[in-house]
Protein backbone atom coordinates (compact mmCIF):
# COMPACT_ATOMS: atom_id res chain seq x y z
CA UNK A 1 0.00 0.00 0.00
CA UNK A 2 1.38 3.13 -0.82
CA UNK A 3 1.23 6.33 1.40
CA UNK A 4 -2.10 8.86 1.55
CA UNK A 5 -1.96 11.43 -1.20
CA UNK A 6 -2.83 15.03 -0.62
CA UNK A 7 -4.03 17.85 -2.77
CA UNK A 8 -5.20 21.55 -2.05
CA UNK A 9 -8.11 22.78 -2.73
CA UNK A 10 -7.90 25.05 -5.99
CA UNK A 11 -8.75 25.17 -9.02
CA UNK A 12 -4.89 25.76 -9.63
CA UNK A 13 -4.07 22.37 -8.23
CA UNK A 14 -7.06 20.29 -9.95
CA UNK A 15 -5.57 21.51 -13.70
CA UNK A 16 -2.47 20.16 -12.50
CA UNK A 17 -3.64 16.88 -11.16
CA UNK A 18 -3.97 13.97 -13.46
CA UNK A 19 -7.08 11.87 -12.63
CA UNK A 20 -10.31 11.06 -14.76
CA UNK A 21 -12.01 11.12 -12.02
CA UNK A 22 -13.14 13.92 -9.39
CA UNK A 23 -15.89 12.82 -6.46
CA UNK A 24 -17.16 15.13 -4.00
CA UNK A 25 -20.57 15.25 -2.14
CA UNK A 26 -23.28 17.90 -2.29
CA UNK A 27 -25.95 18.59 0.57
CA UNK A 28 -29.36 18.62 -0.40
CA UNK A 29 -30.05 21.50 1.85
CA UNK A 30 -27.02 23.99 0.92
CA UNK A 31 -27.25 26.21 -2.14
CA UNK A 32 -24.97 27.73 -3.35
CA UNK A 33 -22.37 25.01 -3.60
CA UNK A 34 -19.81 25.46 -1.23
CA UNK A 35 -16.66 24.19 -1.04
CA UNK A 36 -15.18 21.89 -4.36
CA UNK A 37 -18.59 21.66 -5.59
CA UNK A 38 -18.44 25.42 -5.45
CA UNK A 39 -15.33 25.72 -7.11
CA UNK A 40 -16.31 22.85 -10.12
CA UNK A 41 -19.78 24.86 -10.40
CA UNK A 42 -17.76 28.13 -10.92
CA UNK A 43 -15.32 26.58 -13.01
CA UNK A 44 -18.66 24.55 -15.22
CA UNK A 45 -20.13 28.05 -15.76
CA UNK A 46 -23.30 27.13 -13.21
CA UNK A 47 -23.56 23.76 -14.65
CA UNK A 48 -23.78 22.13 -11.26
CA UNK A 49 -26.56 24.51 -10.40
CA UNK A 50 -28.71 24.27 -13.50
CA UNK A 51 -28.56 20.33 -12.28
CA UNK A 52 -29.54 21.33 -9.15
CA UNK A 53 -32.07 23.57 -9.84
CA UNK A 54 -33.51 21.30 -13.23
CA UNK A 55 -34.18 18.60 -10.62
CA UNK A 56 -31.32 16.57 -11.68
CA UNK A 57 -28.65 17.34 -8.98
CA UNK A 58 -30.76 16.83 -5.59
CA UNK A 59 -28.22 16.56 -3.04
CA UNK A 60 -30.42 13.54 -1.66
CA UNK A 61 -28.48 11.19 0.59
CA UNK A 62 -28.83 7.64 -1.86
CA UNK A 63 -28.33 9.78 -4.63
CA UNK A 64 -25.08 9.62 -7.36
CA UNK A 65 -24.85 11.99 -9.97
CA UNK A 66 -22.38 11.27 -12.68
CA UNK A 67 -21.52 14.12 -15.57
CA UNK A 68 -19.02 14.80 -17.85
CA UNK A 69 -16.16 17.34 -16.58
CA UNK A 70 -14.43 18.18 -19.96
CA UNK A 71 -13.39 20.39 -22.16
CA UNK A 72 -13.95 23.05 -19.38
CA UNK A 73 -11.46 20.28 -16.25
CA UNK A 74 -8.79 18.15 -16.83
CA UNK A 75 -11.45 15.41 -15.66
CA UNK A 76 -13.05 13.21 -17.58
CA UNK A 77 -15.89 12.46 -15.35
CA UNK A 78 -17.49 14.63 -11.76
CA UNK A 79 -18.68 12.14 -9.35
CA UNK A 80 -21.64 13.87 -7.22
CA UNK A 81 -22.93 11.79 -4.29
CA UNK A 82 -25.21 13.05 -2.02
CA UNK A 83 -25.06 13.63 1.57
CA UNK A 84 -28.65 14.53 2.64
CA UNK A 85 -29.93 17.54 4.98
CA UNK A 86 -26.59 19.25 6.64
CA UNK A 87 -27.58 18.99 9.97
CA UNK A 88 -28.83 15.86 9.95
CA UNK A 89 -25.14 14.20 8.17
CA UNK A 90 -23.36 12.43 11.15
CA UNK A 91 -20.81 9.26 11.89
CA UNK A 92 -23.35 6.45 10.09
CA UNK A 93 -24.02 9.18 7.11
CA UNK A 94 -20.21 9.36 6.32
CA UNK A 95 -19.39 6.07 6.45
CA UNK A 96 -22.67 4.89 3.98
CA UNK A 97 -20.92 7.60 1.80
CA UNK A 98 -17.59 6.02 2.08
CA UNK A 99 -19.07 2.80 1.14
CA UNK A 100 -21.10 4.36 -2.20
CA UNK A 101 -17.88 5.98 -3.02
CA UNK A 102 -15.87 2.76 -3.42
CA UNK A 103 -18.58 0.72 -5.46
CA UNK A 104 -19.00 3.80 -7.47
CA UNK A 105 -15.08 4.33 -8.30
CA UNK A 106 -14.63 0.60 -8.80
CA UNK A 107 -17.56 0.54 -11.25
CA UNK A 108 -16.31 2.89 -13.07
CA UNK A 109 -12.94 1.48 -13.52
CA UNK A 110 -11.08 3.96 -12.34
CA UNK A 111 -7.54 4.03 -11.71
CA UNK A 112 -6.89 7.63 -9.99
CA UNK A 113 -9.83 9.26 -8.30
CA UNK A 114 -9.24 12.91 -6.44
CA UNK A 115 -11.86 13.11 -3.62
CA UNK A 116 -13.19 15.62 -1.42
CA UNK A 117 -14.00 13.98 2.04
CA UNK A 118 -17.82 15.02 3.21
CA UNK A 119 -18.78 16.70 6.39
CA UNK A 120 -16.27 19.43 6.78
CA UNK A 121 -17.32 21.61 9.42
CA UNK A 122 -19.64 19.13 10.37
CA UNK A 123 -17.72 16.20 11.86
CA UNK A 124 -14.47 16.81 13.48
CA UNK A 125 -11.31 16.13 11.39
CA UNK A 126 -10.13 13.19 13.77
CA UNK A 127 -13.60 11.70 13.69
CA UNK A 128 -13.41 11.93 9.72
CA UNK A 129 -9.58 10.73 9.85
CA UNK A 130 -10.47 7.74 11.96
CA UNK A 131 -13.56 6.33 9.79
CA UNK A 132 -11.63 6.79 6.58
CA UNK A 133 -8.91 4.49 8.15
CA UNK A 134 -11.74 2.17 9.20
CA UNK A 135 -13.66 2.08 6.26
CA UNK A 136 -11.84 2.02 2.93
CA UNK A 137 -9.84 -1.24 1.63
CA UNK A 138 -6.04 0.25 1.23
CA UNK A 139 -6.45 -1.06 -1.82
CA UNK A 140 -8.86 1.28 -2.45
CA UNK A 141 -6.84 4.10 -0.65
CA UNK A 142 -3.98 3.47 -3.02
CA UNK A 143 -6.25 4.75 -6.36
CA UNK A 144 -7.42 8.14 -4.33
CA UNK A 145 -5.74 11.48 -4.12
CA UNK A 146 -7.86 12.89 -1.26
CA UNK A 147 -8.47 16.96 -1.29
CA UNK A 148 -7.84 18.53 2.25
CA UNK A 149 -6.90 21.50 3.46
CA UNK A 150 -2.94 22.38 4.76
CA UNK A 151 -4.28 22.00 8.08
CA UNK A 152 -6.73 18.95 7.79
CA UNK A 153 -3.82 17.45 6.06
CA UNK A 154 -1.35 17.50 8.45
CA UNK A 155 -3.71 16.06 11.57
CA UNK A 156 -4.77 12.99 9.25
CA UNK A 157 -1.32 12.12 8.65
CA UNK A 158 -0.42 12.65 12.10
CA UNK A 159 -3.32 11.11 13.32
CA UNK A 160 -2.76 8.12 10.85
CA UNK A 161 0.87 7.62 12.09
CA UNK A 162 -0.14 7.76 15.26
CA UNK A 163 -2.35 4.71 14.83
CA UNK A 164 0.69 2.69 13.22
CA UNK A 165 -1.15 2.25 9.84
CA UNK A 166 1.80 3.87 7.91
CA UNK A 167 0.28 6.06 5.84
CA UNK A 168 1.51 9.60 5.45
CA UNK A 169 1.00 12.38 3.04
CA UNK A 170 3.13 12.69 0.44
CA UNK A 171 3.00 16.48 -0.10
CA UNK A 172 -0.07 18.53 -1.57
CA UNK A 173 0.74 16.98 -5.50
CA UNK A 174 -0.98 13.85 -6.55
CA UNK A 175 2.04 11.56 -8.09
CA UNK A 176 2.57 11.88 -11.97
Amino acid sequence: MEALRFLDPSLRAFDEARAELICFGAFEDERPFRHVAGLLDWRLAGKLSRLAKGGFLSGRGAETVLTPGRPRLPFDKLLILGLGRRAEFDVAAFADWLHRLEVAVQGLGSKRALVELPGRGVLATERRAELLQAELPGEFLDRCVFIESESDRKYFTTKLRREGRGRSAMGSSPER
